[in-house]
């Protein structure tokens, strides 16, 4: 029985929903073998009339696959971290502002965490689905929509 519970666990990991995503992109990149057809294209067939999204706002395939690319190589390669964008984020100037900000940032450390680590678990959730539509529609527009799904 614990095995189960682990096993579940650990299926819903943010390791295995990175892996996920990092997966089909890979597989959206491996697929899609000139990213120009991509272009004018909407992601979804029932958004040709209505071109809005709430999630996204690149309106055509080309945008998302632009962006889902750029997003995987942030978690394989990292973004640019550090004191210094902090402290241009929150206009801190000397090394003893920046101690009183992180100061006030550790006494809320696990609730930040975990809200964040959801927030994160969801939206690679929803990328991943985006890829894999990206995929199923680049096969559906080039016309070998039966070969590897």
């Amino acid at each position: 029985m614990m095995q189960i519970c682990d096993s579940y666990n650990q299926k819903n990991s943010l390791f295995n929903a990175m892996n996920r995503f990092i997966g089909a992109v890979n597989n959206m990149d491996q697929t899609v073998m000139v990213p120009s057809l991509l272009r004018d294209v909407p992601l979804d067939e029932a958004k040709e009339v209505s071109s809005t999204s709430s999630f996204f706002k690149h309106g055509d395939m080309y945008g998302y696959y632009v962006l889902l690319k750029s997003i995987r190589n942030d978690i394989e390669w990292g973004v640019l971290q550090g004191d210094e964008r902090r402290k241009e984020k929150l206009g801190v100037s000397s090394s003893l502002d920046m101690s009183r900000v992180e100061q006030e940032d550790e006494d809320d450390l696990e609730k930040l965490f975990h809200f964040h680590l959801n927030g994160l678990h969801a939206v690679l959730s929803k990328l991943t689905r985006k890829a894999n539509t990206l995929t199923n529609r680049y096969k559906q527009e080039i016309g070998f929509g039966g070969c590897g799904h």
